[in-house]
Formats: C-alpha cells, structure tokens, sequence
C-alpha cells in the first residue's frame, strides 16, 4: 500500500513527540506583530506576544497560509514520498481562509485529500491524532476506507475552552469595552465553543479558574458523550500548574484512562490570552 502521509497546520497545536511519532506534516499559519511577519513554527515565543500586548494593549493579527505556502509543502512532502497519498485534515473554514487556500494548492496536484475539520487546537489535534491512530492500527486499511473514517469523525470531536484573559478578547474586538468592563467586574469567564466550525460564546462562568475550570469539565461531560478511553487539555503558558494537577485527577475519577495536554502556539494564544484552558474529546 502506498504510503499515507497525515498533514495539518500549526493552529492544530498537535503536540510535537505526537506529530514525530505518527510522522504528521505541519504547515505553519503566520502571526504579524510590529510590521513583522511570523511563522507560527515555534521561532516566535508566546511570551512575546503577551509582552506586546502589555506594551501595546494590542494584539498581534494572525493570518492563514497562503496557496503559494501550501503548494510548496504539498510538492516537498510527495519529492520526499513518491506516490505517497496526502490526507490534509485543515483548521476551520468557517474561521480561516486556509482550508481555502488549501484548495487552491491542490488543483494542480494528485493523490491529495482534503478534510474540513471544522475545529481549531486540541479540536482539530482529535481528528488528527484519530486519523493517525486508525492508520496505526489498521495498516492494511483502504485510502478510501480511512478517508470516510476521518471525515465521520469530524461532527464527534468536540471542544470547549475559557480564555485565560478577557482583555485579549477586548484587544481583538471580540467583546465590546462595555461587556469587557461588566465582565471584569463580575470576574465572569465566557465558554467558547466549537458550533458547526464557529467560535460561540454558549455559557459563562463566575469566580476563579480553578473553579471554572472543574465546572467546565462537567457541564462539557453532561453535553457530550466523550469515549472514556482519550481527554485532550489545552492551555496557554500561564495556567497554573495546581489547576492541571486538579484537572488531571478530576479527569482519573471521570474515569479518562489518559490524560493528554496541549500547548496552545502562538496563533491560538494571541486570541485566548495567557492561562487559558480548554477540553477535547471525541465521542463515542
């Protein structure tokens, strides 16, 4: 069988040990800050954009990959794996216009499928890593067979999250000064989730995150059927550590048999801000 080479872009936030053992391509989106612009490859600490937001009381624009970026990923990975088939499982169209761009790149190329997942981080990290697991364990499995697989997987991965700072959310024009400084106020943190590829605000929370952040786990458990065997965690540098040893023992007792973190790069925190947290899982 020809081999089958798994890609997606950095606002997937898969875990680096995870896309060099299943040997995932990743594409890097951008991030423009002070007229400059970077790759969102790991080259630009996070740390600096919360510097510059300090400094600046804005935030940095985050822009997709461009068709031009996408073509030569597309003929580097098929020059390294002749006839290899390329399954592209893309962030959110209805939030980006990379998934777009990906369908640009490809029409001059052959053997390249191109999966909407219709989420962002750890969201799209789930279909990811699913895809990756169903090869693993099912070598002999058809290109066709694996394709549908995926795609059936999209509407089962489910993501919720807290950003960390709603200031963030005021710098990018998210909540208006009115609703920031009535939230402040109340010290209220808003859930964001994933609903059909969009980023809503379905539900808000009083009080701390370690509160929070137990309140949200539960309210996303009663919401969705999520397969005991795998939780995803995601967070941006800031979370406390006591809040991911909490979550990481509240998940053993939701009866989780692993527990994967992941850090959000530096396109997810310039919208989530420092010491945001978030759950994804697949259903069952």
């Amino acid at each position: 069988m020809k081999k089958i080479v798994f890609t997606t872009e950095s606002g997937a936030d898969v875990p680096k040990d995870l896309a060099e053992k299943y040997d995932i391509k990743i594409v890097p989106m951008h991030v423009v800050m002070d007229g400059n612009d970077y790759k969102d490859d790991g080259s630009l600490p996070v740390t600096e954009i919360y510097e510059y937001h300090d400094r600046t009381k804005l935030i940095p624009s985050t822009t997709s990959t461009n068709p031009n970026e996408y073509e030569e990923f597309f003929a580097k990975i098929q020059q390294d794996y002749p006839d290899c088939a390329i399954v592209h499982i893309g962030y959110t169209s209805k939030a980006s216009s990379s998934f777009h761009n990906a369908e640009i790149a490809v029409e001059d190329f052959n053997n390249i499928h191109l999966i909407d997942a219709l989420n962002v981080s750890a969201g799209l990290s789930v279909v990811v890593l699913y895809a990756a697991e169903l090869l693993e364990e099912n070598p002999e499995i058809t290109l066709e067979e694996l394709v549908t697989k995926v795609k059936a997987s999209v509407p089962k991965s489910r993501m919720v999250f807290v950003p960390g700072s709603l200031e963030f959310l005021k710098a990018g024009g998210r909540v208006s000064n009115a609703a920031y400084i009535g939230a402040s106020l109340l010290k209220i943190k808003p859930m964001i989730e994933l609903v059909d590829g969009k980023l809503v605000s379905t539900k808000k929370y009083r009080g701390k995150m370690n509160r929070v952040s137990l309140e949200l786990m539960q309210d996303y458990l009663d919401k969705y059927p999520i397969d005991r065997k795998q939780i995803y965690f995601v967070f941006s540098i800031g979370l406390a550590e006591s809040i991911k040893t909490q979550m990481e023992a509240a998940a053993m007792e939701k009866g989780f048999k692993k527990v994967t973190w992941i850090e959000a790069g530096s396109v997810i925190s310039t919208h989530g801000g420092p010491g945001a947290f978030g759950i994804a899982g697949l259903e069952q």
